[in-house]
């Protein structure tokens, strides 16, 4: 960008934004290249000010949830990176339809779901993603995922207008879904039911004391690495290959885990690029079977 560039969108979003940003400090492997800005828009009209801006100035540009599933190269996003919090991490309730803004933590989602008896996510419980990185992700955990409790979204498209799309045309996939091209998702809403407040808590607490056993979550990690390939675990062929607790420079395989690295201490965006190749090579040798990265290369 440059300098005019630059001061317009600060204009935009009243000052909070950040150039030639480290992205370590906002996804949670925390490691990762610079971005040339990262910005915060918290009102609706702010985010499609900035799309419609950088689309017509053909600036790429990138949303972000709570970096849980992201690692930005060392080289670094030569663009703009979309961090929505204020209005557009908030929630409301008509009925059984829950609507989350895209910028709201997980954590936040399932709290305000066992204050209020509403049931159906709490398999989510222990994910520190965003509401809108699990509705683009088609977050996933203990067979089942986030799409099928989506009754529909919000979204602002490439040329700043907003837009609804119903489940069935967001055709969710295994970890994907399909919405168009430089759209940036702002609202969620599920279709959750209800039950008592106490019955959530106990369900989303036997899914983190569940995640709490199997993940290593002491260390920053980004989730499960690799995509489980068809009637498999990556996890299980990783541990097969000998892998469990492999190390490059500062990221490792996790010994609770094969299909997590984890920072165990100064590691940088090449060193998981490098273990994850060693994983995928090895793994590919033994079995034939190349895995595919689940998480976000950028």
């Amino acid at each position: 960008m440059d300098e005019w560039q630059q001061n317009r969108l600060a204009e935009v979003v009243l000052g909070d934004i950040q150039f030639d940003c480290p992205m370590g400090q906002y996804t949670t492997l925390r490691a990762g290249g610079r971005a040339e800005a990262v910005c915060f828009p918290c009102r609706l009209e702010m985010l499609q000010q900035i799309v419609s801006f950088l689309g017509m100035e053909k600036i790429p540009y990138m949303a972000v949830g709570r970096g849980s599933n992201l690692l930005i190269r060392e080289s670094g996003f030569k663009g703009v990176i979309i961090i929505l919090k204020g209005e557009l991490a908030t929630i409301e309730r008509e009925g059984m339809n829950l609507f989350s803004g895209a910028g709201l933590s997980i954590p936040e989602l399932i709290s305000y779901c066992s204050a209020n008896g509403l049931t159906g996510l709490e398999f989510l419980a222990g994910i520190p993603g965003s509401v809108g990185g699990a509705a683009a992700m088609n977050a996933g955990a203990f067979d089942k995922d986030a799409g099928s409790m989506i009754s529909h979204l919000f979204l602002i498209t490439g040329t700043g207008e907003q837009l609804r799309l119903d489940q069935s045309e967001l055709k969710f996939q295994y970890r994907s879904m399909s919405v168009p091209e430089g759209a940036v998702i702002f609202k969620v809403c599920f279709e959750l039911d209800e039950i008592t407040p106490e019955a959530v808590r106990t369900r989303a607490t036997v899914y983190l004391k569940k995640r709490r056993q199997t993940q290593p979550l002491e260390y920053p990690n980004a989730g499960s690495v690799f995509k489980n390939p068809l009637n498999d675990f990556a996890g299980r062929l990783i541990e097969e290959a000998g892998l469990k607790g492999e190390r490059v420079g500062g990221a490792m395989i996790s010994q609770r885990h094969g299909n997590f690295i984890v920072n165990a201490g100064g590691a940088s965006a090449n060193d998981i690029l490098e273990l994850m190749e060693l994983a995928a090579d090895r793994v590919e040798a033994l079995t034939g079977i190349r895995l595919e990265p689940e998480i976000k290369i950028v």
